[in-house]
């Protein structure tokens, strides 16, 4: 099993930044692929974006391609998601997941690719 915990959220002016990490206790991390999340009141949770476990895939949502990075770094066992340009339609809380049944070059877009969950940090961007 692993426990994910985000930490990093917080308000931010638009046109902000913020680091989100997701640190992840438990073994076997490296053998898991990882994705990002994000969720507002009364909508579905919606990809953002995804690595695989090694760190050479990722993929993004059109909506953050070239303002969000995500990254891992499996000897800390944690994983990041570097924002820039905040808007305000990006205020939501965020979510990490994580699966071992990802395959080694393939990345989890769905939020039932995953079977686990951090309890989210809220990101609120306004001025």
């Amino acid at each position: 099993q692993v426990q994910l915990v985000e930490s990093g959220g917080g308000l931010v002016q638009p046109g902000g930044s913020l680091r989100l990490s997701c640190a992840a206790l438990g073994r076997a991390f490296s053998r898991h692929g990882l994705g990002w999340f994000r969720q507002t009141p009364g909508k579905e949770r919606e990809f953002v974006a995804a690595i695989g476990r090694s760190g050479g895939s990722v993929d993004y949502a059109d909506f953050v391609k070239g303002r969000f990075t995500i990254s891992r770094d499996n000897a800390k066992n944690t994983a990041y998601l570097q924002m820039i340009n905040l808007q305000p339609e990006d205020t939501a809380v965020y979510y990490c997941a994580a699966d071992a049944r990802i395959d080694y070059y393939e990345l989890g877009y769905r939020p039932t690719d995953y079977d686990y969950w951090g309890q989210g940090t809220q990101v609120t961007v306004s001025s």
